[in-house]
């Protein structure tokens, strides 16, 4: 494979960067099968346009149905058709005969899974209902969650191990907002919905702990636009749902969803 175009990601990317490219090298040279641990988006992204840097490796991603935002990749030498390689995703069905099942969130369900020593890429998207939650895992890990998780917060749960396709998909649950911003600077946008002035907004982006679709973004000036998913550690995730207009004072109109 060519030499790695660093320039177009971020520093703190460039181990991932690394071994996105092995893979992409196992396949292409060695002719050898990867299947990856769940990825986000942004990571999906990189070994995506790495694989696009060769005729002679193949790639595709899967996080077990079609809205999936975290993904699972196969990476094949060009003569194998990575439509044919199980992605190995499964759904774990967690389901409780306590009604406070009804109270448990994402991070709840996500909070219970990690507790058990597991790391977050094994774990694919997390759907939550009232009955309890559907949550894509790992095929070669399914059985380990089924054996030991058995509480959810306080709640004691009951887990089946389902195929993918019996998944029962929740709506994406945001707690909409409303509000005006001067421009569509990301510090002034960041401040809104996190309800901090612009400078103290300023100051965690500069220092690394803003993502905008799921890539560090460390320039408080850097420009968003509808459809952006931007994170803040410590303040969660938000989606610029939408653009309505100008108000007559001359701020921007936004709709702004915050993840549950």
């Amino acid at each position: 494979m060519r030499s790695i175009p660093y320039e177009h990601f971020h520093p703190d990317e460039k181990s991932f960067v690394d071994r996105a490219a092995e893979w992409i090298e196992d396949a292409a040279v060695r002719k050898q099968v990867k299947r990856t641990d769940f990825l986000d988006p942004r990571q999906a992204f990189i070994v995506e346009s790495l694989a696009n840097r060769t005729d002679d490796a193949l790639v595709r991603t899967d996080g077990g149905y079609a809205e999936a935002e975290r993904r699972r990749a196969i990476v094949t030498p060009d003569f194998l058709d990575p439509i044919y390689k199980p992605i190995g995703i499964v759904v774990l069905s967690v389901t409780s005969e306590d009604e406070r099942v009804s109270e448990l969130e994402h991070g709840d369900y996500l909070g219970a899974i990690l507790g058990l020593g597991i790391k977050r890429d094994k774990i694919g998207d997390i759907h939550v209902h009232e009955w309890g939650s559907h949550i894509l895992v790992a095929e070669e890990m399914a059985p380990f969650f089924s054996l030991h998780l058995s509480q959810v917060g306080r709640t004691h749960v009951f887990t089946e191990l389902l195929p993918a396709d019996k998944l029962i998909a929740a709506e994406s649950a945001f707690e909409e907002m409303f509000c005006t911003v001067a421009s569509m600077r990301l510090d002034g946008v960041v401040g809104e919905a996190t309800r901090l002035s612009r400078a103290k907004a300023a100051a965690p982006i500069q220092a690394g702990r803003c993502k905008v679709n799921w890539k560090v973004e460390e320039d408080p000036s850097r420009q968003v636009k509808e459809g952006d998913v931007v994170s803040l550690q410590g303040f969660g995730r938000f989606k610029i749902l939408s653009v309505d207009g100008v108000s007559k004072s001359g701020r921007i109109r936004l709709k702004i969803g915050k993840f549950a």
